[in-house]
């Protein structure tokens, strides 16, 4: 179900739901800090947000189109664009012995990064209902 109080709010709700499915990534990571042969992995999803953002206000992409010259050429495919994110394996830890290459110090790293950009979010989300509710308020005292 979508709700909407702007054209952000789904967006920033989200990029909440990928924050969130980080710090499951990353807390499965500290999890598994001695597990023999577990690679890290992480997720990318600020590609799908960015292609959310142009779709919602309407902002061209800068990606180049393709241009039919011949009624023979192929219709141009469409993007699979990935909607979830996409889950990776973190390159550039070396291995432990037992082949783990999780490393504490970049878990918590990441970890409080990911906290400080849920909670900036979560801000402004808060933000964007305050406003809301104000002028739901302002119209019932006039």
């Amino acid at each position: 179900m979508s709700f909407e109080i702007s054209k952000s709010y789904n967006l920033l709700a989200k990029a909440m739901d990928y924050r969130a499915l980080r710090a499951d990534l990353i807390a499965s990571n500290i999890a598994n800090i001695d597990t023999p042969g577990y690679k890290s992995r992480d997720i990318e999803f600020e590609t799908s947000l960015k292609n959310e953002e142009n779709k919602i206000y309407n902002t061209q992409s800068h990606k180049l189109k393709l241009a039919k010259t011949d009624s023979r050429h192929l219709d141009p495919l469409e993007d699979n664009e990935n909607k979830t994110g996409i889950i990776f394996f973190r390159d550039g830890q070396d291995a432990r012995n037992d082949g783990n290459t999780v490393d504490l110090d970049v878990e918590t790293t990441e970890l409080a990064k990911n906290k400080v950009m849920y909670d900036a979010l979560t801000a402004a989300l808060k933000k964007d209902s305050a406003i809301f509710r104000s002028v739901i308020e302002a119209s019932g005292k006039v």
